[in-house]
């Protein structure tokens, strides 16, 4: 969601010095230290209490009918809160006497109420909506997957928020029309997206039980309850008319006023984030914001054209060993993404085996972890589809946190939408990324430490979380998975496709390229289907600067490790590794080298 990732975002740059304070008595140190840990956690306690919708993702049930403010005067409210809330940490506590853990969270939290005071300029540049997430489809997707209903008070907060819909999307349209004001939409292939997803759902306000989304979901929660089939009855009958009516209306003026921006946008298209006002200042904002340094969009771009070179030239020591035909790439490549074999087939049975798959890679991965990993979350992990409703516009593949309760567990998404975009020699390495030992590894293990502030347990640095993901790619290969060699191609092409990204993001919001630009530059030199090239090149005008953190990430993480290594010698231990690397919560790439020098000392 545009507004909560601008408003609560943590992904921030900090050159914090790691230092131990000696000059203070350890009694002075520890009390100190523990009343700014308590403080900070009241002011995320406080902060969660202030969006309802963050407090569900996260399974606290606090002003469970309501949604979150994503009005510009609660902007203005939650920047003059963070800085009140510095101010006052600065002047109340003797930040001089902490713990170096301590002194690296006040430091953080200085460097977050720093970037939303830079944030600030920017909140407008924001695509309020496109086809990867906005009201349209963030609204049913929320009530379906994180709003539970375990009493009645629930099922009536369910019903609260359904009749609260219009006037989040009310508060949509004004943001929308701000954004207007400054020439700020996003590029015309957007809005047909938009549009067939918005009356999809509009149609599904007026379909009898079995084609309604919210009607489905909602009966089957209710289901579970101890309560009189009558009542059940009349609130399924109350949610259908607020659908009707209320919601249908509402959805209504939002597509009324889409179809009236999307004429502006064809007359005047938005290509990258170039052609908006301040383009150039604004991307430089965002690549420091994605990769957590202070790179040049030629820096970033340079980077990519090496990594390219290096992994394609991978890629030709695997086609001798398959043996195949000839030895150019580009036969290779067309020859992976066309070839039966490596497609799974478009249908219910295509669909349970690539699920099946999934489910057995990550099953095999986390009977290795142990041999690289000394802890592990607790955690479950759960492999869904993406829902009918929001898989033509969706991504191929994503993680979704579990909450904080263990109520709800991790789920790793899959597409089946088309199973043309999801080739066979890539689940496994998706599978790493997504599940074990990626994203559900860090993320729900940094859920669980219990040594840290709880903003760091929920921080999210772009190059941090998608640098690790990444990694964790590579992980599979030095354990020895991938056996197939066309396993091992997919975990190249998926590298491959990171640092494309490099080039084509820098390249649409830089150096100005087109979509077909971009689309051509991308079939060129990587495996992916067109469809899938497609999808993503929309994805990069969309989300300016989010791709780079990938490959940066994964690169400092293993520039970090060879460090190590190459300095304790025999030392060298990888668990100790992915402890300094997996036990702060995610961090800036700055502050991440900082805690693996110390890890490296103390190996010493």
């Amino acid at each position: 969601m545009r507004w909560l990732c601008t408003i609560l975002s943590i992904s921030l740059f900090c050159c914090c010095k790691m230092k131990k304070n000696s000059a203070c008595p350890p009694e002075t140190i520890a009390a100190e230290s523990q009343k700014v840990n308590a403080y900070l956690d009241r002011k995320f306690d406080e902060a969660v209490a202030r969006n309802p919708e963050w407090a569900s993702h996260l399974g606290y049930k606090i002003r469970y009918d309501e949604w979150s403010d994503r009005s510009d005067e609660n902007y203005k409210r939650e920047l003059a809160i963070a800085k009140a809330s510095l101010d006052s940490l600065e002047k109340s506590f003797s930040l001089d006497c902490l713990d170096e853990q301590t002194a690296l969270s006040v430091q953080l939290f200085r460097e977050d109420v720093k970037r939303m005071e830079e944030g600030y300029r920017w909140r407008h540049h924001y695509y309020e909506i496109t086809q990867l997430g906005g009201v349209h489809n963030d609204i049913p997707s929320f009530l379906i997957n994180i709003h539970r209903i375990d009493t009645l008070t629930d099922a009536f907060a369910y019903l609260s928020r359904v009749r609260k819909i219009k006037d989040v999307i009310d508060q949509t349209l004004t943001n929308l029309k701000t954004c207007e004001k400054s020439d700020v939409f996003p590029p015309h292939f957007t809005f047909k997206y938009v549009t067939e997803d918005i009356r999809a759902f509009m149609k599904g306000c007026e379909s009898p039980d079995e084609d309604n989304i919210l009607l489905q979901d909602f009966s089957h929660k209710l289901k579970a309850l101890q309560i009189a089939e009558s009542q059940k009855e009349e609130m399924i009958k109350q949610l259908a008319h607020t659908l009707r009516t209320d919601v249908k209306d509402a959805y209504s003026r939002l597509l009324d006023y889409w179809l009236t921006l999307e004429k502006k946008a064809a007359v005047r298209d938005n290509k990258g984030v170039w052609s908006l006002p301040e383009g150039e200042a604004f991307y430089a904002f965002q690549i420091r914001q994605h990769t957590t340094t202070d790179y040049s969009p030629e820096e970033v771009y340079a980077m990519g054209e090496r990594e390219v070179a290096r992994i394609q030239e991978e890629m030709r020591e695997i086609i001798r060993k398959v043996k195949f035909a000839s030895d150019s790439l580009a036969d290779f490549l067309s020859y992976v993404r066309t070839d039966p074999q490596f497609k799974y087939t478009n249908d219910e049975k295509g669909r349970k085996q690539l699920l099946s798959d999934v489910q057995r890679y990550i099953d095999g991965m986390r009977k290795e972890l142990p041999r690289i990993f000394n802890q592990m979350p607790k955690a479950a992990l759960e492999v869904k589809e993406v829902e009918a409703f929001r898989a033509k516009s969706a991504g191929g593949a994503f993680y979704e946190q579990p909450s904080v309760d263990g109520t709800r567990p991790g789920r790793f998404y899959v597409n089946t939408y088309d199973m043309n975009t999801e080739p066979k020699y890539q689940m496994e390495a998706l599978s790493y990324h997504e599940a074990v030992p990626g994203h559900h590894l860090q993320i729900a293990l940094a859920q669980e430490l219990e040594n840290l502030p709880k903003f760091r347990k929920h921080s999210g640095f772009t190059a941090y979380v998608e640098g690790w993901a990444l990694y964790a790619e590579k992980l599979g290969k030095e354990l020895g998975k991938y056996e197939d060699p066309y396993s091992d191609f997919g975990r190249l092409s998926m590298e491959l496709f990171r640092a494309a990204r490099l080039v084509v993001d820098v390249g649409i919001h830089h150096k100005r390229w087109t979509r077909e630009q971009a689309i051509a530059y991308m079939t060129r030199n990587t495996a992916n289907a067109p469809g899938d090239v497609e999808r993503e090149v929309e994805r990069y005008f969309l989300w300016p600067g989010q791709a780079l953190g990938y490959k940066v990430g994964m690169m400092k993480i293993l520039a970090l490790r060879e460090k190590a290594r190459q300095q304790l010698g025999n030392k060298f231990d990888i668990k100790k590794f992915h402890d300094a690397v997996l036990t702060q919560g995610a961090v800036p790439l700055t502050t991440l080298e900082k805690l693996v020098d110390k890890m490296i000392e103390e190996s010493k």
